[in-house]
């Protein structure tokens, strides 16, 4: 079995497309316009357009992005989300963002090998600067972020023009 199919629940594929959040993923579409009809993704989506990322992520990259689901950023403390929205914390929501994204195209088989190479746990830094870990455990990958939490990647290679995604369950959070 291959690395992605032991992440992605077997209803994650449609026909030869990734599906995320009930919409088809297409390879020749960069991350926001694939992004934006992922229903699973809209907290995402709303983020990433108060923080003015999208004409950074509609580039070629290549970017990996680690995309939390809405239900991850629903785990977050009560409030937390509204108050990032806010124009005023624009530099906190970017440095959030930011925590999600490395440069380069990481596969989930790139990250497995890296893993593997460095005794179980690779380390790399975010495109924000943060310091990510990515570790193995049974047939799942998870990136511990800076603050000591975990996110699992669920949905794994849902590839884009411009890079890769990873749906994650959790919020990768700098220190």
């Amino acid at each position: 079995m291959a690395p992605a199919d032991a992440m992605a629940p077997a209803d994650a594929m449609a026909g030869d497309f990734p599906m995320v959040g009930g919409a088809a993923m297409y390879p020749t579409k960069d991350i926001i316009d694939n992004a934006v009809n992922s229903a699973d993704h809209t907290t995402l989506v709303a983020a990433v357009k108060a923080a003015g990322l999208v004409d950074t992520l509609k580039t070629p990259g290549p970017f990996t992005v680690f995309a939390p689901t809405n239900e991850a950023f629903a785990k977050l403390p009560a409030g937390t989300v509204d108050t990032l929205l806010k124009p005023e914390n624009k530099d906190q929501l970017v440095k959030i963002l930011t925590a999600h994204v490395v440069a380069g195209k990481l596969s989930s088989a790139d990250l497995l090998a890296k893993i593997k190479a460095n005794g179980g746990r690779y380390n790399f830094n975010a495109v924000g600067g943060d310091a990510l870990t990515a570790t193995r455990r049974g047939s799942k990958i998870y990136i511990f972020d800076e603050a000591g939490g975990a996110a699992e990647i669920t949905i794994a290679d849902v590839n884009q023009s411009n890079g890769v995604i990873h749906v994650v369950n959790d919020v990768l959070l700098p220190k």
